[in-house]
């Protein structure tokens, strides 16, 4: 508590600037409009381009796809918003390289297959472009290193653009840790629990269709997430869950992961889809999925704390990301989302040892987030329930006013990192992996920022 207290009392005072003097970035900003490229414009893309493009201290100067029919639908959203067309590159997987050399860039938005994430974001970074970077896992742990060593070179920054940090009731529960409403955090769960089987599959037409292809034959995200969980067993999207529980925990700001182990069950369920869609003798049924259809990964925290993170995406289930906040007077369970938000709460002074669930929505508009109470008017008709509003705005606003990331290139290599070392610990039976201290020790000084205004 006593480390909250000072939380709460310095954080604002202590946030530093975004770019660093004598970064090779530094004064190079516009001063009326950020002029942000795309690189890759799939379906993500489109949503923060979509997001962009109402807002009119931002120019979208160029994308970068080598999939025209995504090119084709990112130029209807330049329409649909009356701006200018953008400069495009779609010759090959590599044109990307020509928009990072555009003096009209001043940062891009980098939504690729997962694959790409390392190469284009450390090019972009000696490029001398601000990057926002959308989520996933590191194919390895070097990957990590990588963003880490180049940003140190260079000083530009990287925003992890984690969605999930914004919803409204995780940053409500965010405020009540903040105000200690839970006493001392003593465990965090969280995860990937959304079943993307029709993501995974189509009829290579469109991406919910229907059908059971993957690759070449497929559309969007089956030409390549799929491709992951033939050949990955792991926790392969840990940000989604780490990352509100991360904010909670000051990981890197005061506290660090540590280690963790993991442990996967069998795959069944994507066989069991094709088979049930396309029968027994489809080929894609003889398909050996390397992933199992559960994957369960512990992680222990310096300051105490443990984290479970669950990824279930293979089987068929409602949509819950599972979160759990509990300390030493409160806890709090999400089991839904939106208009199906059963989250519920305990407080046990409060409820006089009654041992029975509170509904969570009278606490949560009790302890609304102030950014929500501001922002809601211009976050309403965003992607994700408005969490898309508040990511892109952060981003931007970041930039004009020239201060730090909430999440930045430390959070990525951590939260990054857990997928390798998931996956190294899965095939040694659960066996412990020790998390590098990417920070190099400066996790021990360094101030939370997430959540603060204070870009005003």
């Amino acid at each position: 508590m006593q480390r909250r207290n000072f939380i709460k009392t310095t954080s604002i005072a202590g946030i530093g600037a975004l770019i660093l003097p004598g970064s090779v970035f530094a004064g190079t900003l516009t001063t009326k409009k950020i002029r942000i490229g795309l690189i890759a414009t799939g379906l993500r893309g489109q949503v923060h381009l979509d997001e962009l493009l109402k807002r009119d201290d931002v120019e979208v100067t160029a994308i970068a796809d080598p999939d025209k029919r995504m090119v084709e639908m990112a130029l209807k959203l330049f329409e649909k918003h009356n701006k200018p067309k953008p400069k495009i590159f779609n010759e090959g997987d590599y044109d990307y390289r020509n928009l990072l050399k555009l003096k009209n860039v001043d940062a891009v938005i980098i939504s690729s297959p997962w694959e790409w994430h390392a190469i284009q974001t450390t090019e972009a970074m000696r490029a001398g472009k601000i990057t926002g970077l959308e989520v996933c896992g590191a194919m390895n742990l070097d990957e990590c290193w990588e963003y880490v060593n180049v940003y140190e070179e260079t000083k530009v920054p990287i925003f992890m653009m984690e969605n999930v940090c914004y919803r409204r009731d995780i940053l409500a529960v965010f405020n009540m840790v903040r105000q200690g409403k839970f006493g001392q955090i003593v465990h965090g769960q969280g995860g990937y629990q959304h079943d993307l089987r029709n993501v995974l599959f189509n009829d290579g037409v469109q991406p919910y269709g229907g059908g059971v292809e993957f690759g070449e034959k497929a559309f969007s995200e089956a030409k390549w997430r799929t491709d992951h969980y033939v050949k990955r067993n792991g926790e392969l999207y840990p940000t989604h869950g780490l990352g509100p529980v991360a904010t909670m925990m000051d990981v890197n700001r005061g506290n660090r992961i540590t280690h963790l182990t993991s442990m996967a069950s069998q795959q069944a369920g994507l066989t069991d889809y094709i088979e049930k869609k396309g029968g027994k003798d489809h080929p894609n049924a003889k398909v050996n999925f390397k992933l199992g259809d559960i994957v369960q990964t512990m992680l222990k925290c310096e300051n105490g704390e443990t984290i479970l993170l669950t990824h279930d995406t293979s089987l068929q289930r409602p949509y819950n990301l599972g979160f759990r906040v509990q300390g030493t007077t409160g806890i709090w369970q999400d089991f839904g989302w939106g208009e199906f938000n059963q989250g519920f709460l305990y407080f046990e002074n409060e409820m006089e040892h009654s041992h029975r669930w509170a509904d969570s929505q009278e606490y949560l508009t009790q302890y609304d987030h102030p950014l929500w109470k501001k922002h809601e008017a211009k976050a309403a008709g965003a992607g994700h329930g408005g969490m898309d509003y508040f990511l892109i705005n952060d981003f931007v606003e970041c930039i004009k006013a020239n201060k730090e990331f909430p999440f930045d290139v430390y959070d990525l290599a951590t939260w990054y990192a857990v997928t390798p070392l998931s996956e190294i610990s899965v095939a040694s039976n659960g066996a412990s992996q020790e998390m590098p201290d990417f920070t190099r020790g400066k996790y021990k000084t360094r101030q939370p920022v997430f959540g603060f205004d204070y870009y005003e």
